[in-house]
């Protein structure tokens, strides 16, 4: 049985009409790109003011985006997911910190979450940003093959210990790994720490992924290339497969600096790259775990049919698929209603700390074409339905 992406009674059977009809208004006022920007940049100026917001951003674009602001609130999330067979990914969302002592801070905080993640059946991962632990300008030193002083060196041997830490943790505990990817200017030196973390643990069952974003016309290839190393090395390659999430920022800095754009020249090579990583790992699941995290429908559905005719049960243990929390419900539940694995992107963490996540969903749903409408049309279309 394939998923039935407009089956609105299964996609939103976990939200009452009251939580379905502020998801209306949050998505209706996203539609509106002015009035987004004027959003983001007034609740910006009332966080620097110290002003008392919290509160309201709690109750609306937060609840719907986020998990909770501790561990204990998402598992209470991830629980109401679990009765309708999808999972989370448990993701601390504490963004933009520059200084060690946090970088230090976090480790344990993505630890507890490890340990926290192994004694429920229902959050097979957990999700880390390497810029969480490291500074962007020395992670940009790395990547240019820069000659770095002694304190720099041992400043990213501190980097190093920090993600060898946590990679050691999610194989002691068998929880998996997600890697977020990062800006193309400094992805090499998330390279450098993650391909050793998964030769070294991903022998017997992938623990450590990686991410590939396929709205960069060169990772195919190097997706292959990653395969055909690991194959020769026998461990397994895990791997996250996205679009993408910095495309104007990517293409305005290869025009500031004038070197050759590496994004795709349009959105139909991206799907075309992205279908064709998704058919690749299909392929060669014997050395691959494929980890599918797309909103887009049709790739979902090619998948769904891929496996279908080449005999893979929807609950293969090297298949998953997903979304983020609060957007694209009817993939999310009608892909987990049809058997297949599937799970969310949980957010959570301090509502000052988040906003950073929280802006770029914002501008996310304001940017991506038909995204918003979408949302919309389904939502609209359940709550018609539960009217009638």
């Amino acid at each position: 049985m394939l998923p039935q992406f407009d089956n609105t009674e299964i996609a939103f059977r976990y939200k009452n009409s009251k939580d379905l009809k502020q998801a209306q208004f949050l998505f209706s006022s996203m539609g509106s790109q002015a009035l987004t920007s004027i959003g983001i940049k007034l609740t910006t100026l009332a966080l620097n003011l110290r002003l008392p917001i919290e509160g309201i951003i709690k109750r609306t674009i937060f609840r719907q985006f986020c998990g909770g602001e501790t561990m204990q609130e998402a598992a209470q999330t991830a629980d109401t997911l679990d009765k309708y067979g999808v999972g989370i990914i448990l993701d601390y969302g504490v963004e933009g910190k520059e200084n060690e002592v946090e970088y230090d801070k976090a480790v344990p905080e993505f630890i507890k979450a490890i340990q926290y993640a192994a004694s429920q059946k229902n959050i097979p991962f957990v999700s880390v940003k390497v810029t969480g632990f490291a500074r962007f300008a020395l992670m940009e030193q790395v990547h240019n093959r820069v000659e770095l002083s002694q304190a720099e060196k041992e400043e990213w041997a501190r980097v190093g210990n920090r993600i060898a830490q946590i990679g050691a943790a999610a194989h002691q505990y068998k929880v998996m790994l997600l890697v977020d990817a990062e800006e193309t200017w400094i992805q090499d030196a998330v390279n450098d720490l993650i391909d050793p973390l998964m030769e070294k643990y991903n022998q017997e069952e992938a623990i450590i992924f990686n991410t590939f974003q396929l709205y960069c016309h060169g990772t195919l290839p190097y997706l292959k290339q990653m395969y055909n190393e690991a194959k020769s090395k026998g461990y397994i390659l895990g791997a996250k497969l996205v679009r993408g999430a910095y495309m104007e920022k990517e293409r305005a800095r290869a025009a500031e600096m004038n070197y050759p754009s590496p994004i795709q020249p349009n959105k139909v090579a991206t799907d075309h790259d992205y279908d064709e990583s998704v058919h690749f790992c299909l392929e060669h699941l014997s050395n691959i775990s494929l980890f599918i995290g797309t909103h887009n429908e049709q790739s979902c559905l090619l998948a769904a049919k891929y496996m279908d005719e080449h005999g893979l049960q929807h609950n293969h243990p090297r298949v998953y698929f997903s979304q983020l929390f609060g957007m694209s419900d009817n993939i999310s539940f009608n892909m987990a209603n049809a058997g297949f694995h599937v799970a969310k992107y949980l957010p959570y963490g301090p509502v000052r700390d988040v906003m950073p996540y929280l802006m770029r969903r914002a501008q996310e749903n304001t940017s991506v074409a038909g995204q918003t409408g979408r949302e919309l049309l389904l939502i609209n279309k359940e709550l018609k339905r539960r009217k009638s």
